[in-house]
């Protein structure tokens, strides 16, 4: 049986696990999206750490004076993905993925989330 506190947590490691296994994917595996690729991988980027930001909140009860929490720990998250990425062949690191579209996929669900 799973415990309560890892039942908590599950879907946070579930999004961390299915980040990394994108960022692992070379180069030359991605899809190509032609006019919109910026877009879609740049949504990917705003998507993915929206849905970590929240699951780490899940993770902390939901309890709103946590919610800065969630959002750092999906912060340091997006850096260590960003490093594992510059190892990945043809991929490349970007710390204007980190400040501009992860952060703003985690403050908008963060967001969200204090408005319910």
């Amino acid at each position: 049986m799973i415990s309560i506190q890892l039942r908590k947590w599950l879907p946070a490691l579930i999004v961390m696990g299915t980040i990394f296994w994108l960022s692992s994917q070379p180069s030359d595996d991605l899809p190509d999206f032609d006019w919109a690729d910026r877009i879609v991988k740049k949504g990917g980027h705003i998507l993915g750490y929206a849905i970590l930001a929240w699951s780490y909140l899940r993770g902390l009860d939901m309890q709103p004076r946590k919610r800065w929490l969630a959002w750092l720990l999906a912060m340091i998250y997006a850096v260590t993905d960003e490093l594992h990425q510059s190892f990945v062949p043809g991929r490349y690191s970007s710390v204007w993925d980190v400040v501009i579209f992860d952060n703003l996929g985690a403050l908008i669900s963060l967001w969200v989330a204090e408005q319910r």
